[in-house]
């Protein structure tokens, strides 16, 4: 049951994250939809981790190339994702307040997917690569 209510949390969270990023791009004062590419990033940023979590073999102790790898291209999409509203935020594209809450969706968003492989990335009974 513990499972459920870690599923629960996650998805409210997520939701939360949405709520921001929907806010900095919806309310009359800031009427922009830029913000919305970063959907991009929420979707690619755990692909590398999944793609080296089915390829690598987790019995070696040692540093592997591909975990590694795939660890530096979900930084940089996450770092790319808290860059973007910042630099249309410079640019004049977005106000700075729609900047504001779109990384305060960033922060939710992104927590709540590294709490999805915390919670579901071990291989027990309940894994996410059940599913």
């Amino acid at each position: 049951m513990a499972g459920i209510k870690a599923l629960i949390s996650l998805s409210f969270g997520g939701a939360i994250g949405l709520m921001f990023l929907m806010l900095g791009c919806a309310l009359p004062v800031y009427d922009r939809y830029w913000p919305l590419f970063l959907l991009f990033f929420y979707i690619l940023s755990p692909i590398p981790y999944c793609i080296s979590r089915r390829v690598v073999d987790d019995t070696d102790s040692a540093s592997n190339a591909c975990k590694e790898l795939a660890i530096f291209l979900t930084t940089g999409i996450v770092i790319s994702a808290f860059g973007l509203p910042i630099v249309f935020a410079r640019a004049e594209v977005i106000a700075w307040g729609a900047c504001a809450l779109v990384l305060t969706g960033n922060v939710v968003i992104f927590g709540t997917i590294l709490g999805f492989f915390l919670v579901f990335g071990s291989n027990d009974d309940f894994s996410w690569q059940q599913w």
